[in-house]
């Protein structure tokens, strides 16, 4: 009787157990999470493929207080002053991914994993995007506020302070997640009887300071101490000579299938004085 009970068959017995019980695979694959991006939309300009000709595009930019206006004695000549004008020469750079799959991985697969890397490459670009605005353009600011181990309610109106020496008008605060969390932490931004609203606890984070739009980025793009104040009407461009294309092509050598995902892209600080960057520690 005992060793009857011994040759019994459980799931723990392992291998022999393991192949005897069936194995389900989700119908569903189950995406990598979506991160919070920077965004297009807060480029001054955007000039596409249709407006880049060769392969660069210069931008000519009117300089501030470059004109005077004289007081003129009666009688005395009128002094001669003209514009000040600028060039700035911004030339897309080419990035790209070129995922590469058996044949006999996708006979076999479960889903179509071309469609699945294309879609995820596409997404990969988009990040990228993101952490070229801040790289090469939102870095440039002519000014920075540096804090403490946690950004206070004077290091964010002295980036303001700074938009508005140079005229500009202060419409976007961008934030890394620690930057974010010490927001939180500001009983000025919190609590509904300073603030005025339960914004802050209905939303995760309150949605404007100082009239500027509060954008949480991940660090996917931006550094999680530091954050940045823009006047997006000056602050940035972004240019494209190709956007994001997929080609696709077949190895035959080597049974393989793939697919080139490339796109021409860059951005560039516009005007350095309509940024300002606040660093924490």
């Amino acid at each position: 009787m005992a060793e009857t009970i011994k040759e019994l068959l459980t799931t723990a017995t392992g291998t022999q157990g393991t192949l005897l019980i069936e194995r389900k695979i989700f119908d569903t694959l189950i995406e990598a999470v979506e991160k919070a991006r920077v965004g297009r939309d807060l480029a001054a300009i955007y000039i596409g493929p249709d407006g880049i000709p060769g392969s660069s595009v210069e931008l000519n930019l009117v300089d501030v207080d470059s004109m005077t206006v004289f007081r003129i004695a009666e009688g005395a000549a009128i002094p001669i002053d003209v514009a000040g004008y600028s060039t700035v020469n911004i030339r897309p750079l080419k990035y790209g991914v070129r995922p590469l799959i058996t044949k006999e991985m996708q006979e076999d697969s479960k889903w179509d994993l071309i469609q699945h890397n294309i879609f995820t490459a596409g997404r990969e670009i988009g990040e990228n995007e993101d952490a070229r605005i801040v790289d090469t353009a939102l870095d440039d600011a002519a000014n920075t506020v540096t804090g403490g181990a946690t950004i206070t309610i004077a290091n964010i109106t002295r980036a303001i302070q700074y938009l508005e020496d140079g005229f500009y008008h202060a419409t976007d605060f961008i934030v890394g997640p620690e930057v974010a969390n010490d927001l939180r932490n500001l009983d000025t931004f919190v609590e509904a009887s300073k603030l005025g609203t339960r914004e802050a606890f209905e939303r995760g984070i309150v949605g404007r300071i100082f009239g500027m739009d509060v954008r949480l980025v991940h660090t996917h793009a931006i550094t999680t101490t530091s954050a940045y104040v823009i006047d997006r009407a000056h602050a940035f461009v972004i240019v494209e000579k190709r956007p994001v294309t997929i080609e696709r092509y077949d190895d035959v050598t080597h049974d393989l299938s793939g697919v080139v995902v490339t796109q021409r892209f860059t951005a560039d600080s516009l005007r350095t004085s309509a940024i300002a960057k606040i660093t924490t520690t």
